[in-house]
């Protein structure tokens, strides 16, 4: 039973991109120039390889960014229920922020938060 529906989705799927893909090309402008075929920053060409180091420190503030931004979104169900679970839910909203906050202190102790 489940193969077959598994079948069907994978079937369905592919006939879709490939749908689309065919349609694209068929209906999409076709306009080729040079020009279009380079790379385009700021009008001016590119000089050397376009491969840059990037700072570590870009990606672990992202990181700790998205962590608390998502930590802070799981407050909202837990006001919405609070007075349905009473002091329990106050308790454990209670140690949920405390380790939000020993977390932030340990990334601000490692210099996590610091631009260099």
């Amino acid at each position: 039973m489940y193969f077959y529906l598994l079948v069907t989705v994978l079937l369905t799927a592919i006939v879709l991109v490939v749908g689309a893909y065919v349609i694209a090309k068929l209906v999409g402008p076709r306009s080729y120039n040079k020009v279009k075929g380079e790379p385009f920053e700021c009008g001016i060409p590119t000089q050397g390889t376009s491969w840059l180091p990037v700072s570590i420190g870009f990606y672990l503030f992202a990181i700790l960014f998205l962590m608390f931004d998502v930590e802070t979104l799981f407050l909202y169900p837990w006001a919405v229920v609070v007075k349905d679970f009473g002091s329990m839910a106050l308790v454990s909203i209670g140690f949920f922020l405390l380790v939000l906050v020993f977390g932030l202190a340990y990334a601000w102790r490692k210099g996590a938060l610091e631009w260099k």
